[in-house]
């Protein structure tokens, strides 16, 4: 697919949906394309349906118009999946995509195999907002639409500090920019920005965190009970496994929190020297070489244990090659 343009000829109804507790690049990707078919397809009528997006991000056009429940009456023509490894990590809008006429997959995690009726897969791309960009006519991204994008490339770039980061990337982050948006802004109250509470739970994390493997590890987690005792969510917790990351001397980090009894959402990240994507997928997740996720059952002990056992064996030939 050269550009969107080519997948709308006789379309009518298209749906626009990402991954499960959406982060930034999900909903800037998302949000992105669907502000960028409003404004130049209107006679095609378009739905976005991602699940209860953080309000942090409320300052996107078209923000108050996402959908967090699926109308079962409703078959779209054209289903675009976004940002999204494996099926069965689309949001509230699965049945949406099993009754579509139509299903593509535009993605850049490395651990997508493809499954849409047509897939845009690019691992090499920083992030599925990115990707989005080279899909539309740069004429008409209009300044909502390069607010949407720019957001969602700071995210999984790390305001373009992680390896992800081409120079294309900065070349495409700067035509952004150009368009009139308050980059800065955007980066700090969507990036940066912390409440007192996020606050206390990564002070927390940080000094309950453990280091294993030699100190090439280290590993935060926080359990339900903590969690329900700040008042806090899963999307509270953004940036920890980051900042868990940066401890010197440390190869992979991981962020552990519990979303019930015994189940458990894993964030990893890489230094370069561990594939946890390879990792990810080994439990049933995915992403991308320096970060990736996964869910695990069990107790903490358990999920810590296997997460490491992997990360160790994947050390192990590092030093052996």
């Amino acid at each position: 697919m050269e550009k969107i343009t080519s997948e709308l000829n006789n379309v009518k109804t298209v749906a626009i949906a990402g991954h499960i507790r959406p982060d930034g690049d999900c909903v800037g990707a998302c949000m992105g394309l669907y502000l960028y078919l409003k404004e130049n397809y209107p006679e095609i009528e378009t739905d976005v349906y991602l699940e209860e997006p953080k309000e942090g991000f409320s300052f996107l056009s078209g923000f108050r118009e996402i959908k967090t429940v699926y109308d079962e009456s409703k078959k779209y023509d054209v289903f675009f999946v976004l940002d999204t490894s494996v099926k069965n990590r689309i949001g509230v809008a699965l049945a949406g995509y099993e009754s579509a006429g139509r299903t593509i997959c535009i993605d850049h995690h490395i651990s997508n195999k493809g499954f849409g009726d047509k897939n845009v897969i690019r691992p090499q791309v920083s992030s599925a907002s990115e990707l989005v960009y080279t899909l539309l006519e740069e004429d008409k991204v209009t300044k909502p639409v390069a607010e949407a994008l720019y957001m969602g490339i700071i995210h999984d770039t790390g305001v373009f500090q992680y390896s992800c980061t081409t120079p294309e990337t900065m070349r495409i982050g700067a035509k952004l920019m150009e368009m009139g948006i308050d980059f800065s802004k955007i980066v700090d109250k969507t990036f940066y920005e912390k409440s007192y509470v996020q606050n206390q739970v990564l002070g927390r994390c940080l000094m309950e965190s453990i280091m294993v493997l030699d100190g090439k590890c280290i590993v935060g987690s926080v359990k339900k009970k903590d969690m329900d005792f700040y008042g806090v969510e899963g999307s509270d917790l953004d940036g920890i496994v980051s900042q868990l990351r940066l401890t010197k001397g440390v190869e992979v980090a991981i962020f552990i929190y519990e979303t019930e009894t015994q189940t458990f959402k894993v964030s990893l990240r890489s230094n370069g020297k561990v594939d946890v994507s390879k990792v990810a997928v080994f439990f049933g997740g995915g992403g991308h070489t320096r970060a990736a996720g996964c869910d695990l059952h069990g107790s903490m002990y358990d999920v810590i244990n296997n997460i490491t056992a992997e990360i160790e064996r994947q050390l192990t030939e590092e030093d052996n090659a």
